[in-house]
């Protein structure tokens, strides 16, 4: 499970507009571009010229496979996605008018947006954006360019090619929104995201793999995880994903990549990771797939690690197909301690959880923890980026051989340098008494929280037998958040904590309970158009617990909105109380999960985490715009690049951090672009 930076610390002063990075010396700028609803970052990789050469080699071409499959998720997102991009990229660099004028402008804000969403929604609200150039300027465009770099069907042409493009982009009926997750409707037709093809039912789906399902097994597979399906000539069926398969072209050249890391494996464990990720691919065979995921769990002498393959499931309404992603990191050892001293205390934090002993791991296994500094980021990596990840995500891996959770300090670390000064907190937090506790001591609880919604929430409890891992159907991801979330917020509070040395003292974890009241009641509706519900499974489940706490709070007024000069504030009255809340929350949320209560978890979700207060909504909208700042943040990676002396031999590789945005999407579609335009 990924667990998605908030909006309360992902702010930072972009008040000169579109501000190019300038890398000076002894200086690193954070800031590379700024255009639309987003700001684009660069991160620093500290430590990585301490490695050896041997591992800097390894997570060279590990990065190098981190990139191959950029295509996929493109595709996997929406089936027009890549004839979009390399459209507008073959506009963009062949463009011979006033690239001054309003339109060319427009359209090149519009392919920055395609690219940060890797496709043609908005990467967290699911909607469809569209662009402010017009239908008439596209098509002009198009007709100009050379026929070779038009992306034309078999036997379509060109009038045929912009009509159906023109529809893709500008039309308000079609593929309106990326992933439909609740509601009444049938959610995979309403969905235009490319997991199912040829007129799928919600019903035909569920059926399929139902019929697959065996409920006595006790290590089930990933049902669908790896692959498309289809309905062909009233035949369905799956097309999986793999060397020989659909995205072939991508996936050999992400093995071939795996292939040239395996010399420099540190070890033995290691090694076998690797080889197996390859036969997965190779065979596409989730058996195997779980075979590599429990290898990789037990791998926890390595310095260097990765993830990559088709991983989470947030895209698909049914959250069972996964997207493509990856990411390559090493350990931050000095940070490590903290981690390690949440995992090794991991039995005590199960045996004293809020839930029902029902619910309870008798006894944790294989819970390791590690801060990491990442160096690449791929796929659903990037350009957004978690800052915390726990896998492997099948719950039967988890009980029998545990999970690894990760926090990536020198994202949060960007985040944090590059909000300083940027006067959200003067807007937005009630008194100065609460922005002190934010500076005090903002930056170590977030990391904490994060630390812990990995480390333990999403390792915590048990499914009963005979509980389906998909029973939450479309309202698991946002459950399953909800219950890691509520326990980190539950034990960041406890005097455990501070007996530990995780936190200084016991006011700390004030910090963190006023960020995450703000942040879910108030401040990330500033992601949301007006008008608009909630749909991202981590702002649904924000809000889902801010909201929960506050009704259930108000008997005893332990969280306020207040207002001032006309203006709502969030005021915490009792923490302690808002603690004990947290705690019953949890203790339902993981009910829901360990019965399979799908009932309940739909009522819970559409009743908190859906509806927005359209009063509060354009408030907030309206003091967020005063401050001119991005709402959304995202990342280039550094440029790794191999040092070969006069015999070829490599003798270093380098980091290089002047990149800009444009000239990075640029480089990666010119040189790692390998699918055909359309996937079918």
């Amino acid at each position: 499970m990924v667990f998605m930076l908030g909006v309360g610390m992902a702010f930072s002063s972009c008040s000169e507009g579109n501000k190019k990075a300038e890398t000076k010396e002894n200086e690193f700028s954070y800031t590379v571009d700024r255009f639309a609803d987003l700001e684009i970052l660069r991160y620093q990789v500290p430590g990585f010229e301490a490695l050896s050469l041997n591992q800097k080699q390894l997570l060279y071409h590990l990065s190098e496979a981190a990139l191959m499959g950029r295509d996929i998720l493109f595709d996997q997102n929406c089936r027009y996605n890549l004839a979009v991009r390399r459209t507008l990229e073959a506009i963009y660099a062949n463009f011979n008018g006033d690239r001054k004028s309003a339109d060319f402008k427009a359209l090149e804000v519009y392919l920055k947006r395609v690219w940060f969403s890797n496709g043609i929604h908005h990467h967290y609200a699911e909607d469809k954006f569209f662009p402010e150039f017009s239908r008439a300027f596209f098509a002009d465009c198009v007709t100009q360019l050379p026929e070779d770099l038009v992306p034309l069907r078999t036997r379509q042409t060109t009038e045929q090619f912009i009509s159906e493009l023109t529809d893709v982009i500008f039309s308000t009926e079609i593929l309106t929104k990326r992933t439909v997750q609740s509601g009444d409707e049938d959610i995979i037709k309403a969905s235009a995201n490319n997991y199912y093809a040829g007129d799928l039912t919600q019903k035909e789906v569920e059926d399929f793999y139902d019929a697959m399902k065996d409920p006595n097994d006790s290590t089930p597979i990933s049902y669908g995880l790896n692959s498309r399906l289809v309905k062909e000539n009233g035949i369905i069926q799956e097309k999986v994903w793999k060397v020989g398969g659909l995205y072939t072209q991508a996936i050999e050249q992400i093995v071939a990549e795996l292939q040239k890391a395996v010399p420099f494996a540190e070890n033995e464990k290691q090694k076998a990771v690797i080889e197996t990720l390859i036969d997965y691919y190779k065979t596409g065979d989730l058996k195997t797939f779980d075979a590599y995921a429990v290898l990789w769990v037990k791998d926890t002498d390595s310095e260097v690690d990765f993830v990559n393959g088709f991983t989470e499931t947030y895209g698909d309404p049914l959250g069972m197909k996964a997207s493509w992603e990856s990411t390559v990191n090493f350990i931050n050892r000095e940070a490590t301690k903290r981690t390690k001293l949440i995992s090794d205390n991991a039995q005590w934090f199960e045996d004293h959880s809020p839930i029902d002993d029902r619910f309870r791991k008798k006894e944790v296994k294989g819970v390791t923890a590690k801060v990491i500094t990442v160096s690449m980021l791929g796929g659903d990596c990037y350009p957004a980026t978690p800052i915390g990840i726990n896998l492997p995500n099948a719950d039967w891996i988890r009980r029998d051989h545990g999970s690894k959770s990760v926090t990536i300090e020198n994202i949060t670390e960007a985040y944090d340098k590059a909000s300083q000064g940027n006067g959200f907190s003067e807007e937005f937090v009630w008194s100065d008494t609460e922005r002190g506790l934010l500076k005090k001591y903002g930056f170590m609880t977030d990391n904490l929280h994060t630390d812990l919604h990995e480390c333990l929430g999403h390792g915590s409890g048990i499914t009963l037998s005979g509980v389906a891992a998909d029973a939450l159907k479309a309202y698991s991801s946002t459950l399953e958040e909800a219950r890691a979330d509520l326990f980190g917020l539950y034990y960041i509070a406890d005097a455990k904590i501070v007996e530990l040395g995780l936190l200084p003292d016991a006011e700390a974890y004030k910090a963190e309970y006023y960020k995450f009241m703000m942040n879910g009641l108030m401040t990330q509706l500033v992601r949301i158009e007006l008008g608009k519900n909630i749909e991202e499974a981590h702002m649904r489940n924000r809000q889902l617990i801010a909201r929960w706490v506050y009704e259930k709070g108000q008997a005893e007024n332990v969280v306020e909105l207040k207002q001032r000069d006309g203006e709502t504030y969030v005021v915490i009255n009792d923490y302690q109380k808002l603690r004990s809340l947290f705690g019953q929350l949890l203790g339902e949320v993981q009910r829901l999960k360990s019965e399979g209560d799908f009932a309940a978890g739909k009522k819970l979700v559409e009743d908190y985490a859906v509806q927005v207060d359209p009063k509060l909504h354009a408030e907030i909208l309206e003091r967020y715009a005063k401050l001119n700042l991005a709402p959304y943040k995202g990342f280039v990676n550094p440029v790794m690049k191999e040092v070969k002396n006069k015999q070829g031999e490599v003798i270093d590789i380098a980091l290089d951090y002047s990149e800009g945005y444009t000239e990075q999407m640029l480089r990666y579609s010119r040189d790692y672009s390998f699918l055909p335009t359309y996937n079918e």
